[in-house]
């Protein structure tokens, strides 16, 4: 553990009683009262995540747009100021080297979000394939990142910041200032649930998320975050998306722009290159399958495999994401997941998996 990384907010999760374990490079708060209780508080009131472990590029310069245009999947030139879009980097097998959000600060200014254990390969990556006029800033060091999620963070939201975030819409983000420094509030989040991302400078971080606390946000940890992504059916890089793994089989279509080149698209654009799709799988008792498992067809043949499981403490039972072939990818088909002790039962279901989330709803809702 010693060759971890730590993240600004270590000896509050330490003072806080946080439950730590490596994660991406960094040793990371897993959870401080439960999991469930953590994910339960996040659907019904509000809780802060450390995601200070994230990566944060800002790519500026005339060319900047075209350049990322060709890098990243997603339609970039239909951006506006202070909009942000979720994309994909791919290698020339259309395999996903990250999967990120852009943020276009201006027409000659993005910022790039990207997951921490892929962070230095990002940057080599971005760079490599910027025009010799386009520069790359990497601020991940001096950059902090809070995520406060849940029905109730809007109302500590306002009470935090005096210009408010009531016009914030969905996957919007503005400038403000918190302690006298420059912060960016995004409305965006990995949980389903309303909720923002907050940017800031490394040395206001305890104090905004002590803050928030104060103002009724619940600490929670990753194995919340990883049961709440599971259940939107958000993607957890190394798991869903990988280098070997085409990305137009992750089923997000509206991420990928098949009407512009970028690398990769050879194959990601070949509707002949797709033979698998990423499904959700809702089971049929609480034991949950684990990456890797098989998925099986009801004659027992493999048509499959599990890329990640858990119980889904919203639903009452054990989900599970997961790879299978196009032909056997329909909702309402019934599926075996082969673990290591016996056969799961289960049933194909649409992504999301929970339907109930608020992130998409109109911020008066809970004001």
């Amino acid at each position: 553990m010693s060759d971890d990384k730590k993240t600004i907010l270590y000896d509050t999760h330490i003072e806080l009683g946080a439950k730590m374990a490596p994660f991406g490079g960094f040793i990371m708060p897993i959870q401080y009262t439960g999991i469930v209780k953590e994910h339960e508080a996040t659907r019904r009131q509000a809780t802060l995540f450390d995601t200070c472990h994230m990566g944060e590029f800002y790519v500026e310069g005339n060319n900047a747009l075209a350049d990322l245009e060709t890098l990243i999947t997603c339609p970039l030139a239909t951006l506006e100021d202070g909009q942000c879009r979720y994309g994909m980097l791919c290698n020339e097998q259309g395999g996903v080297i990250d999967d990120l959000l852009t943020y276009r600060i201006s027409a000659t200014k993005y910022m790039l979000v990207v997951n921490a254990g892929t962070q230095d390969n990002d940057y080599v990556w971005v760079k490599k394939h910027l025009s010799a006029d386009t520069t790359i800033e990497n601020r991940s060091a001096t950059t902090a990142k809070i995520d406060l999620q849940g029905p109730n963070s809007p109302k500590i939201m306002n009470q935090i910041f005096e210009d408010g975030i009531n016009d914030l819409r969905y996957f919007r983000f503005k400038f403000s200032t918190y302690q006298g420094k420059e912060v960016i509030l995004s409305r965006t989040g990995y949980t389903g649930e309303v909720g923002f991302e907050i940017y800031c400078p490394n040395e206001v971080a305890v104090s905004f998320w002590k803050e928030a606390m104060e103002h009724g946000a619940i600490c929670a940890g990753l194995g919340a975050r990883d049961t709440l992504r599971l259940e939107i059916g958000m993607p957890l890089y190394g798991h869903e998306m990988s280098e070997t793994r085409n990305v137009a089989e992750s089923g997000f279509d509206r991420s990928i722009d098949c009407t512009k080149q970028f690398v990769g698209s050879r194959i990601a654009c070949d509707p002949a290159q797709k033979k698998e799709k990423m499904v959700g799988i809702i089971l049929d008792g609480k034991r949950a399958a684990r990456a890797g498992d098989t998925i099986l067809d009801d004659s027992g043949e493999q048509i499959g495999s599990v890329t990640s499981g858990s119980i889904s403490p919203s639903l009452g039972t054990a989900i599970a994401l997961g790879y299978v072939a196009i032909n056997q990818a329909q909702a309402g088909t019934k599926v075996k997941l082969q673990t290591a002790r016996k056969a799961l039962e289960g049933t194909i279901s649409e992504l999301p998996i929970y339907t109930e989330g608020t992130a998409r709803k109109k911020m008066e809702r809970f004001l």
